[in-house]
């Protein structure tokens, strides 16, 4: 199936159920009133996120959703049914724009979200409610309002925990499939990959985390060159980013600069995405004696003077890539816990002692007390059943 991350539909809410126009009659009751009853409330559009999906591509060919229409209503005082909402199941990441305004209407992150698209039509009022002291048979009902009509821009973001990014056939495809169950397409020339890949890195019971390959990037991305940089935005919801390079690049090119090409391609499609984690992955080191890539490695770090993590790999014969997954495993573990500041600690190990002006004296309980329900404060408190004053004597009457 092709991977479709971009999607155009229109939405639109049931309309209501008219109000009836009805009067009572019974055999010994001629002229029982108004008795129609109002219509139902139209069904609303709701967008779920469905975890289990990864692609727009179910709205290549059905892009209009429509709502149930709520019934109308009927004598006897019966309303009518409200209409049933719709509900649109839509991948994690993906972003909701109405197409006239360009408003971002929200966004699902979490599996079960929900989202309102468009509102069902209100329902009509029956006879009933138009009956007054000098109009006791009205004839008169209102209708259904109509639904809500939107037209919307649907876009897919991957929400993944590591992303992979670099030239073309740097091995981002080949480091996926030999890390997880993913297949990805797989050939010696530039390009092979032409839309967004996931997959789920296993380390073992409970210990996973999801990948995501993009196409590969060149010179020129930003304003359009290749495959342009639309699917860097599969990379704005990472948490860490791997830049992977090739040690020794078919063209003859420089390492460092292949690196600036890609920086100065991130930079100008977002300076947010420069300041995700991002560490540097050498690749094919297969190619070449250990000596030989080891001193390319680092004369590159120290010309480019990266202060963050660096690997060394060979993704076709796994060397270095158990030790590259557990780090990445660990980086994302550490930043799933939160970390208390040490003023939270202290406060939250501190005993809980109440101030002087806010204590309260109790008296002891005596055990003739009974308990008294209270019905401002909804918890019982007691009452003395004792007198503390006796009652007075009654006079009496001349």
């Amino acid at each position: 199936m092709k991977f479709v991350d971009e999607a155009k539909i229109v939405v639109e809410g049931g309309r209501g159920g008219n109000g009836c126009i009805s009067f009572l009659r019974l055999k010994y009751m001629p002229f029982g009133g108004p008795d129609g009853g109002d219509g139902g409330e139209g069904g609303s559009v709701w967008a779920i996120a469905e975890p289990n999906l990864n692609t727009l591509a179910d709205f290549r060919y059905t892009r209009r959703f429509r709502a149930a229409a709520g019934a109308h209503g009927q004598g006897s005082n019966c309303t009518g049914a409200n209409g049933a909402d719709l509900d649109v199941r839509m991948p994690l990441g993906t972003r909701i724009f109405d197409l006239a305004t360009d408003e971002l209407i929200g966004e699902l992150l979490r599996a079960g979200q929900r989202i309102k698209l468009a509102q069902g039509g209100h329902r009509g009022l029956g006879n009933p409610h138009f009956k007054s002291s000098v109009n006791r048979t009205p004839y008169k009902a209102t209708k259904g309002g109509e639904g809500e009509v939107r037209e919307l821009r649907l876009e897919l973001s991957l929400m993944a925990d590591v992303g992979l990014l670099g030239l073309p056939n740097a091995g981002k495809s080949t480091l996926l499939a030999a890390v997880s169950a993913a297949r990805p397409k797989i050939a010696d020339y530039p390009f092979t990959t032409l839309y967004p890949q996931p997959g789920v890195v296993s380390l073992g019971a409970g210990r996973s985390f999801t990948m995501v390959d993009i196409p590969g990037l060149i010179q020129g991305a930003a304003d359009g060159a290749g495959l342009g940089i639309r699917f860097l935005k599969h990379l704005q919801r990472t948490r860490l980013l791997l830049h992977l390079v090739d040690v020794q690049p078919p063209d003859g090119g420089d390492i460092v600069a292949n690196i600036r090409t890609i920086d100065a391609e991130l930079q100008r499609f977002s300076a947010e995405l420069m300041r995700k984690e991002r560490w540097l992955v050498f690749n094919k080191t297969d190619l070449m004696p250990e000596l030989e890539w080891r001193a390319l490695v680092e004369k590159a770090v120290r010309k480019l003077r990266f202060k963050g993590r660096w690997f060394a790999i060979s993704a076709v014969t796994r060397r270095g890539c158990d030790e590259l997954c557990e780090a990445a495993m660990a980086w994302v573990e550490a930043q799933a816990v939160p970390r208390l500041d040490a003023a939270a600690v202290e406060s939250a190990a501190a005993p809980d002692r109440e101030t002087p002006s806010r204590q309260r004296a109790t008296r002891p309980r005596r055990d003739d007390d009974e308990p008294v329900p209270n019905k401002d404060l909804g918890r019982p408190v007691t009452r003395s059943t004792r007198s503390r004053r006796p009652p007075a004597p009654k006079r009496p009457r001349d």
